[in-house]
């Protein structure tokens, strides 16, 4: 008993260590997210949202008004008949969106984290009809985002001449005259570079510049990677397909009118802090099981090992983690796993041989470090499936310990450790 509460004092011990050596992680990686997440995007630009594009016609008409007269008693004397210019503005409904985007996409790292930048190569042909009996002057007004650039933006007419444009309040302008019923068709085209996702339409608004109102909608969205999500709240496309470059979904609608925008959340890669902080502080987990396993096999073969034997082994696995969390600084995740993984082991089996023997250091300890440590925390590397690896080692685990100990006399096996710990030490030779 006293040598179990000795082992477990080294495991309680051990576990506080990750747990502080895996809180310097989570709060490395939590405080440098805000500011680096700044730099990037100051760097490469914001998570980008195009809203669509929308036309406000005006239309100005002589009107016959009358004003009343009153005398300071407040009672009416007489009427004033008069004639003034009476303006009407009315928006033009967008009678047809054809827009092609393509995301080509690149991580960045910044300290222990990767952000998924993109460039972005978007064209959108537009119609508006003046549906009215009346002939307006139309503004037209093409949203873009402030602060990023944009590279190579042209307005082009639908005969292809190029449309000058004036850039204010976050919007490019230019102005038509349409008669009545006529049709105004332009495209607007451009280069730019964002973080994170990219989404069409304004949330809470639409695909439409009115009430998310527009006819004749087609988004196609090329990208060259294809794990594409899709934000919450956001549509989802009418048809989607895998390509050979990557992915390509389109959005396809006769007449909309609806608040949800469209989204595309870009893949993210495994972040190198946000992984050492979760192996860290599993970690504990895993030793138990080394322990467990180790203390079956030795006792199977009537073995048994000192408390100041696993604390040193403890120390061996501790070892993984501290060069794992101080590596990937430097190296990528695989090399400075693969480096870490290593030298703990190497450590574990080479003090291990020196009181078992290499045979029992290779087969029972070496093995056990390479299942409870390495593999351990190679799971992590498959996000959502951690929990149901992790289950599926302890299964296997308890069916073979139950397969090896089945026939053992644990009672004898027991008994002889407490005698051989009784005994009195032999005698001196003379």
């Amino acid at each position: 008993m006293r040598r179990l509460l000795a082992i477990g004092f080294i495991w309680f011990c051990c576990s506080a260590a990750w747990a502080v050596l895996g809180s310097t992680l989570a709060v490395r990686g939590g405080d440098a997210w805000g500011s680096l997440a700044s730099e990037v995007r100051a760097l490469w630009g914001p998570p980008l949202q195009q809203a669509p594009p929308s036309a406000v016609g005006t239309e100005t008409h002589r009107a016959r008004t009358k004003e009343q007269r009153f005398d300071d008693r407040a009672r009416r004397y007489y009427d004033v008949a008069r004639e003034e210019d009476v303006t009407t503005t009315r928006n033009l409904l967008l009678d047809g969106s054809d827009v092609r985007v393509k995301l080509a996409l690149e991580h960045r790292r910044k300290g222990l984290l990767w952000f998924p930048t993109y460039g972005v190569d978007f064209t959108g042909r537009y119609t508006f009809r003046n549906a009215t009996a009346e002939p307006r002057a139309v503004d037209f007004s093409f949203p873009v985002t402030s602060g990023v650039i944009y590279d190579g933006f042209a307005v082009t007419g639908a005969d292809g001449a190029p449309v000058e444009v004036a850039f204010d309040g976050g919007v490019a302008r230019f102005s038509r005259w349409l008669a009545a019923g006529q049709f105004e068709a332009f495209t607007v085209s451009y280069r730019t570079r964002g973080t994170e996702r990219w989404g069409y339409g304004v949330a809470g608004q639409g695909l439409g510049p009115e009430a998310g109102r527009a006819r004749n909608l087609r988004l196609t969205v090329e990208t060259d990677f294809a794990g594409v999500d899709f934000p919450a709240g956001t549509i989802s496309p009418s048809a989607q397909r895998r390509t050979a470059a990557g992915w390509e979904g389109t959005w396809r609608f006769e007449q909309i009118v609806g608040t949800a925008p469209v989204g595309i959340e870009l893949p993210r890669r495994l972040d190198p802090g946000p992984l050492a902080a979760k192996v860290t502080f599993f970690a504990p987990v895993s030793l138990l099981f080394f322990f467990f396993v180790v203390g079956i096999l030795l006792a199977a073969r009537r073995q048994s090992i000192h408390p100041m034997n696993y604390f040193l082994l403890a120390c061996g696995f501790f070892a993984f983690h501290l060069l794992f969390a101080y590596t990937i600084d430097h190296l990528d995740v695989a090399p400075a796993f693969a480096l870490a993984a290593a030298v703990s082991v190497a450590l574990v089996v080479s003090y291990a041989r020196l009181f078992l023997g290499w045979r029992v250091a290779l087969r029972e300890v070496g093995v056990a470090q390479l299942l409870y440590l390495v593999l351990f925390s190679v799971s992590f590397f498959w996000s959502g499936f951690t929990g149901l690896a992790i289950t599926v080692g302890a299964i296997l685990t308890l069916f073979v310990i139950m397969q090896l100990t089945g026939r053992l006399e644990w009672e004898h096996v027991l008994g002889r450790e407490a005698r051989e710990r009784a005994a009195p030490p032999p005698l001196p030779a003379p």
